[in-house]
């Protein structure tokens, strides 16, 4: 009797110990490096860490790495995933390994876009149509020196995401279907900080640019902006520009933008209450593009942003969540 005691006694202690280790095991998020990413992900980190007691992390890595890690759960949540764009993404939700949750943000887009004034011109500013005709991407090409490349003499300089962006690779494609790939130069920024500096630097200096660009951000809501035309969604052209080996990619638009928090499946089992909670998220484009704009011209942390966008809008982030988790969350906001 007393053996089975020691061992009833070791079980438990075993037991234990496997559930203070679980319970301290952080949530791993991915690190998003663009601003949008990076503040939805902190304000789910604060609700994660103070209404549902778990520890968290950020974890590096570019748009792809990020999902084959949350793939393979080595990383669980990724913040702000635009579900459906990346075969890794579309590879591994089919075979049931990811999932992406909620509709975050109503409105988001992408696309082309130059400044206003490269068609119309600023005359407050002194500025002249640099392309008056200019409408859509097949325009491009005979406006190839209103957008010319300093380094490339004869060719023009198209802005492109960050190397490891899904986008990267849909855009190089497009400049391929466009045939635009002869006549501008698939130019690619270190980061999207770096991408955000080179638009602001030519528009505050009144100089053309072309560049692709996404919202919600704080700098379509800072500058006047045309998005350039392209041709109707087609889900079979659409597959040749995500496919970045595809050597005849077809012209389509992006995919509607949707939102999502993507989980690994693991995470989602055995966190039902957080994936019901991120199931309802959704962030209002415009006090979050208010939210990204502050981050930005301070140069404030994202941490810090979201700590002051849940005290000043309860009533968003309070709809996604029980009123007791709601309740502890908002009794630990600095």
């Amino acid at each position: 009797m007393k053996g089975l005691k020691t061992l009833l006694a070791a079980a438990s202690l075993t037991a234990l110990s496997l559930s203070v280790t679980a319970a301290e095991k952080p949530v791993h998020f991915a690190d998003l490096n663009w601003e949008s990413g990076s503040l939805i992900t902190e304000v789910l980190r604060v609700i994660v860490e103070n209404g549902y007691d778990l520890p968290t992390d950020t974890l590096p890595g570019t748009t792809i790495t990020l999902e084959t890690a949350l793939a393979k759960n080595d990383i669980q949540v990724i913040g702000e995933e635009w579900a459906g764009r990346s075969p890794v993404w579309v590879k591994a939700e089919a075979e049931g390994k990811v999932v992406g949750l909620g509709d975050t943000v109503k409105g988001a887009t992408e696309g082309w876009w130059v400044p206003e004034y490269v068609v119309k011109g600023d005359p407050a500013k002194g500025l002249k149509p640099l392309a008056p005709d200019l409408k859509s991407v097949k325009d491009l090409a005979r406006y190839k020196d209103v957008f010319k490349d300093p380094e490339s003499p004869g060719k023009g300089r198209f802005l492109n995401s960050p190397i490891g962006w899904t986008s990267e690779v849909v855009n190089q494609q497009k400049l391929k279907a466009y045939g635009l790939d002869d006549s501008y130069v698939n130019f690619r920024s270190g980061s999207g900080a770096a991408l955000d500096a080179e638009i602001a630097s030519s528009i505050r200096r009144g100089k053309p640019v072309l560049f692709y660009y996404w919202s919600p951000t704080p700098l379509m809501g800072r500058y006047k902006l045309i998005q350039l035309e392209e041709p109707p969604f087609d889900a079979e052209a659409w597959k040749t520009l995500t496919d970045a080996d595809n050597p005849d990619p077809k012209p389509t638009r992006s995919l509607a933008s949707k939102l999502s928090i993507g989980v690994s499946t693991p995470f989602q089992k055995e966190h039902p209450q957080i994936a019901q909670f991120f199931e309802k998220v959704e962030f209002p484009i415009e006090p979050l593009n208010k939210a990204l704009a502050t981050m930005s011209e301070h140069h404030t942390a994202p941490r810090e942003v979201a700590q002051v966008f849940l005290k000043e809008h309860p009533e968003v982030w309070k709809a996604w969540l029980p009123d007791d988790v709601a309740s502890k969350v908002e009794a630990n906001l600095k």
